[in-house]
């Protein structure tokens, strides 16, 4: 590709204005700290397997680190999809899309609380 050409892919369209900096810079603080949230689970799921004693039920140690670490990688795909999707929306002058993104992140951080409270719960078993 030529220069031209790549200067041409970055030029709004003819519908397209180009927002306000402070609403980009926003926009971007706002997927930053959703990357951050994602690394946080990613390290998150690495703690679980170097630092958390094995619980009473085997496997789950092992089980809960996968959820936290693929949570974190999906966080952070679904936030530059959200990004995108909200600079695409200002540039259009367009009505904001909305997202499921905050719901999804608490509801799935609300089952991963509750099943480290139940596995707590459960005795662990007394060796010989």
């Amino acid at each position: 590709m030529n220069p031209a050409d790549e200067e041409r892919q970055h030029e709004p369209a003819a519908d397209e204005q180009e927002p306000d900096y402070r609403f980009t810079l926003a926009n971007e603080r706002t997927f930053l700290a959703w990357i951050r949230t994602a690394l946080a689970l990613i390290a998150g799921g690495v703690a679980v397997v170097q630092l958390v004693p094995a619980f009473g039920v085997p496997g789950v140690r092992q089980s809960l680190a996968v959820v936290l670490t693929a949570g974190g990688g999906l966080l952070a795909a679904l936030a530059v999809r959200r990004w995108q999707r909200i600079q695409a929306a200002m540039r259009l002058d367009a009505d904001l899309p909305p997202t499921r993104l905050p719901v999804l992140l608490g509801g799935g951080l609300l089952a991963v609380a509750i099943l480290v409270l139940v596995v707590h719960l459960v005795p662990q078993p007394v060796g010989p």
